[in-house]
């Protein structure tokens, strides 16, 4: 499996960001501890999920104190038990305790991303059309949050608003009509992929016509979305997108679009339980 790429650089922000935030000035609480103080400490998991953030976690104890030793007995990706050992730490006290949150944070959130990502890529095992993220992310962790996607089996779309043109609604008005915005999309960057939302079968054709690359089905009922595929078919790559769910994904998968995008991946997720105990 082929996870997307996260420059270190955004990991070393993320992660400088996150303890500026919680120790600010310092740590008043660790300072209670003797300084000379070394522990041994274990992170496990509370419940199944699949792991991913370990970068994030190892970055946190590098800018703390690069001293401190991480034994793995996990690495991203991988399906996790109740109960199990993900990794130990062996250090100075002081440092294990004060980035205990902001490391657990990082770990926590992005398993929980990559858990519910594979929970929506075995509902399509077996099926040729894609599960794709959105840009409904927590801000500033875009890239951590579409790296735990790829974590969980599913795909990325756009990273932002810079590498892929995505012309919704407001686009279409505020530019007159889809095949003016197209042809704008086309002048400023002929190099980038034009993908355009449509609500209904008269702004698909007109999409189509306009030479599109993908047209974003937003919202459309199972019926019309397979009338969509057909009339698509070797013109067109489809997406859909609006209202799904695990419950609704394969009905959407079987009429036939290349891919569905959902915000459920990363903003409909909730923080897995791990812990850290001192041993």
């Amino acid at each position: 499996m082929t996870f997307l790429q996260v420059p270190h650089s955004v990991i070393e922000e993320n992660v400088f960001n996150a303890l500026k935030e919680d120790i600010g000035d310092g740590d008043i609480t660790a300072e209670l501890i003797p300084k000379d103080n070394i522990s041994l400490a274990t992170v496990i998991s509370r419940e199944p999920c699949v792991f991913c953030g370990l970068d994030w976690f190892e970055e946190t104890y590098r800018q703390l104190d690069d001293e401190i030793l991480i034994d793995w007995c996990v690495d991203d990706g991988d399906s996790l038990e109740a109960g199990q050992v993900i990794c130990t730490l062996s250090g100075s006290s002081q440092h294990i305790v004060s980035g205990e949150r902001v490391a657990l944070n990082f770990v926590q959130t992005l398993s929980a991303t990559a858990t519910v990502s594979a929970l929506y890529a075995s509902k399509l095992e077996g099926s040729e059309t894609k599960v794709l993220d959105t840009r409904k992310t927590i801000p500033g962790l875009r890239m951590a949050q579409k790296y735990a996607v790829s974590c969980g089996g599913c795909e990325n779309h756009r990273l932002g608003l810079f590498d892929a043109f995505l012309i919704k609604e407001n686009h279409i008005n505020a530019c007159g009509s889809i095949a003016s915005a197209v042809s704008e999309a086309r002048f400023h960057n002929p190099e980038m992929k034009v993908e355009v939302e449509v609500e209904n079968m008269d702004e698909l054709q007109q999409a189509i016509d306009a030479g599109v690359d993908r047209v974003l089905l937003d919202n459309f009922d199972i019926e019309s979305m397979r009338q969509a595929v057909q009339q698509c078919a070797g013109k067109v790559i489809t997406e859909a997108s609006g209202n799904i769910t695990l419950d609704n994904i394969q009905q959407v998968a079987q009429t036939g679009v290349n891919y569905i995008s959902t915000g459920s991946l990363t903003k409909d997720i909730k923080a897995i339980d791990l812990s850290m105990r001192f041993d």
